[in-house]
């Protein structure tokens, strides 16, 4: 057999034997058809896979209509299944947002749930960015919003975020973390390249520590389930290498990049964001830097305020001579701090979040004020901890 990759799976005897429940979900059309002609069967077979479970978002193996039914039962025989992820739990916002707790199904989860977000008409990140023209025909909500995890957890440990209280749990896979996109939009029946969907990679974990399984996810999601790269954003912390590799990633597959900046300089980002400490704000712009933008794109600079911390009118001056300083296309998205149970901040005062924007538009720097969307169910923006309540 030739050399494979890591998702590479056999249909052998011995997985029958094993009786192993495998997923199908996470394997590219092109790895679905080297399995499919390895195993005796037509290669074209392994793109009707694909074609189901991207496309028509089939969660069964009978559901695969295409196939023979004597393949399917043979598929069904060997333990294998779609294996997409399921959304465990739901919980609504009075401002329509969902928040889902989603179950991946593996001996080594159990009770491991990710989250997702799922925000009807946004929350105001993404104005003034560069976008298609909405396709006639859209649903009833005109736009809207996927926040996507990476990972179970996190390790970045951010003092302001209830995440960081769980740590790492584990990696997601490709197949999780586009399985989350695909179990949303299946729930709300969004069509793609009709309706106007962004994603966020925003949700639990640092996508840039899960490197190869979070790109291996968008390609995914751009050449199977056939979402844009524009209309994705991955935000980081400020993973120096992960942005050096995120640079060198090919446009068609490249999603916009956000970076969690926080504070306006580096004593106070170190408080506040430990990872500081390893990769301060100027080697973090220095890697930037090399990322080569699309026509119209910008860098989107994250900007957290805490009562008392990161909000008052010097330090907007301050994000702006750094923002500015960069040379950058770019923008900053500010966050007005969502409390959470255990964490020793203050929100800011409304007053002072629009001073500080007033201040950073009058220092000539494109900002807007992300709306904080379902905060009475932990799904706003640093609350995700797989709260029961909501």
């Amino acid at each position: 057999m030739p050399e494979q990759s890591d998702q590479l799976i056999n249909f052998g005897a011995q997985d029958a034997a094993d009786g192993l429940k495998k997923p199908l979900f996470g394997l590219d059309a092109e790895t679905l058809s080297k399995l499919l002609a390895e195993a005796g069967e037509p290669a074209f077979r392994g793109r009707q896979i694909a074609e189901a479970i991207y496309r028509q978002w089939v969660s069964e193996i009978y559901e695969m209509n295409a196939l023979p039914l004597s393949l399917r039962a043979k598929f069904a025989a060997q333990g294998w299944r779609v294996g997409r992820p399921v959304i465990a739990h739901t919980f609504k916002s009075s401002d329509g947002t969902e928040r889902y707790l989603i179950d991946f199904e593996e001996p080594d989860t159990k009770g491991k749930t990710a989250e997702a977000v799922w925000m009807p008409e946004g929350d105001g990140g993404d104005a003034g960015d560069e976008a298609e023209s909405a396709p006639e025909g859209v649903r009833a909500w005109s736009r809207a919003t996927i926040c996507v995890s990476s990972q179970i957890g996190c390790a970045v440990n951010c003092q302001f975020c209830l995440t960081a209280q769980l740590g790492l749990q584990r990696n997601l896979t490709a197949g999780e973390i586009a399985g989350q996109v695909v179990a949303v939009l299946a729930r709300q029946s969004a069509r793609v390249g009709r309706d106007r969907v962004n994603l966020v990679f925003m949700g639990m974990g640092e996508p840039f520590l899960n490197y190869d399984n979070f790109m291996a996810a968008v390609r995914l999601l751009v050449r199977e389930v056939g979402l844009s790269p524009r209309r994705m954003t991955v935000s980081t912390s400020g993973i120096v290498p992960g942005i050096l590799r995120f640079a060198s990633e090919p446009p068609d597959v490249r999603p916009r990049l956000a970076i969690s900046l926080n504070a306006p300089n580096d004593a106070i980002r170190a408080e506040v964001m430990p990872i500081n400490r390893k990769w301060p704000i100027a080697e973090v712009i220095e890697a930037v830097r090399r990322v080569p933008l699309r026509p119209r794109e910008r860098i989107t600079f994250e900007y957290v305020l805490l009562g008392g911390v990161t909000d008052r009118p010097e330090q907007a001056r301050e994000v702006a001579r750094l923002v500015r300083g960069t040379g950058l296309p770019a923008k900053v998205n500010l966050i007005a701090w969502n409390p959470g149970p255990g964490i020793d901040y203050a929100m800011p005062a409304s007053e002072a979040v629009t001073a500080f924007h007033e201040r950073l538009k009058g220092e000539g720097i494109a900002a807007t004020i992300r709306q904080p969307r379902g905060r009475d169910i932990f799904a706003a923006c640093g609350q995700l901890k797989r709260t029961v309540e909501g």
